[in-house]
């Protein structure tokens, strides 16, 4: 039996995935009816922190793996399991590095990949201290928060004093807020796979941000090459850290941004990008079925495994795409265009977190982002093109 934590949509790729090996799950979650209850061969309701109460039903069910993945949060709780299991995981160490961003500034200074000017602040006062040094704007975010919460810009002292305990709240496992130099280039993000032998990239997004929020992405534009940004140089950095970093075997996702010419790393964990970049994007971006290497690696049977982008790939483009509030939300009267979503099949999978008569607002995180949609296609052309189309005929109305 298989361990799935924290059983949310963005479980439901690996979920499916173990069930197709006909493997057992006992899923751990907090909800009284998660997404993925239905993959699960036993629930336990708890919070996935609970882990004395998690340690004890699974040895006394025999579990042999525990799995999470596209969830930051949950990577310390897979490594305490591990060790109190006996099962392989990724390490407290590796867990730690890869959620801990003032831990992955430190390792960044000591190989020489390039990072924002930072500082570990426990209190406002060192934080405003940062903030006159630097003479300009900067952000602001927990060690080891997930999904933007407590994560803001700052551009004055009032907003250092009104963001700054909102920040330290959110920060989990140690309190402390990460304070470093805001840096305006664009944002890439990069997936990619750990196996005993190297690093593969799988697959990378340039970012666009809502205008009324730059910490929050509407839009992440898949490509395997770029004619302004060198993607070669970004592979080269991000696969330094994960060598240099010594993790056994894993998912990967990183942000970088571009300023002058280098890239700028902004965080990396160990675990397969959100909102389903893992389970749908990566698969369709590269050829490579990663689950299935990943459940391997957990029940014990690590490999060494080739992950190339396979030759017919290369030229595949995929969008992550979320939708705009209009007219800044309000009551929601009528949504146009669904069947383009629902009757093309470059469309690999799209929801609505409301409906007619939902109340809908700007998002304050990425959680709580009103919808998405995923699309692929051969060529960038293609997609680009398919992309316009749905951008005339789907949209909402609100009063």
């Amino acid at each position: 039996m298989i361990v799935v934590l924290p059983g949310t949509k963005w479980s439901e790729g690996l979920c499916k995935k173990i069930k197709e090996r006909d493997e057992k799950i006992l899923l751990v979650s907090p909800e009284e009816h998660p997404f993925c209850e239905k993959y699960a061969d036993e629930f336990l309701r708890a919070d996935i922190f609970d882990i004395d109460r998690i340690t004890s039903l699974c040895q006394m069910r025999g579990i042999n793996a525990v799995m999470s993945d596209e969830c930051d949060i949950a990577m310390p709780v897979v490594a305490e399991l591990g060790q109190r299991l006996n099962v392989d995981t990724i390490s407290r160490e590796m867990a730690a590095l890869y959620t801990n961003k003032f831990l992955m500034r430190e390792f960044s200074q000591r190989y020489g990949i390039k990072y924002p000017e930072y500082r570990l602040c426990r209190k406002v006062s060192e934080a405003m201290d940062f903030f006159r040094e630097v003479g300009t704007k900067i952000i602001i975010k927990p060690l080891d928060s997930n999904a933007s919460h407590g994560v803001f810009t700052v551009e004055s002292e009032q907003d250092l004093i009104m963001h700054f305990d909102e920040a330290m709240f959110f920060s989990r496992r140690e309190k402390g807020v990460l304070a470093e130099r805001y840096i305006d280039g664009t944002e890439f993000t990069i997936d990619g796979i750990k196996t005993s032998e190297k690093h593969y990239t799988l697959a990378i997004s340039k970012k666009k941000h809502f205008a009324y929020n730059e910490n929050i992405a509407f839009e992440l534009f898949f490509s395997h090459q770029d004619n302004e940004y060198d993607y070669d140089r970004l592979k080269e950095i991000n696969d330094k850290f994960v060598e240099e970093s010594g993790l056994g075997y894993g998912l990967t996702h990183a942000e970088y941004k571009y300023e002058n010419g280098n890239f700028y790393l902004i965080e990396i964990a160990a675990r397969g990008g959100g909102n389903q970049i893992s389970s749908i994007i990566t698969p369709f971006m590269s050829g490579r079925d990663t689950y299935n290497y990943l459940i391997d690696c957990a029940l014990g049977n690590a490999a060494n495994g080739d992950f190339s982008i396979l030759e017919n790939y290369k030229n595949r483009a995929a969008i992550l795409h979320f939708f705009h509030v209009p007219a800044g939300g309000g009551k929601v009267t009528r949504i146009h265009g669904e069947e383009i979503l629902k009757n093309n099949s470059a469309i690999l999978d799209y929801g609505m977190n409301f409906k007619v008569g939902d109340s809908i607002y700007d998002a304050e995180n990425d959680s709580v982002r009103i919808g998405y949609y995923i699309a692929g296609m051969d060529t960038e052309s293609e997609l680009r093109a398919l992309m316009a189309k749905i951008g005339s005929e789907f949209y909402i109305e609100v009063e």
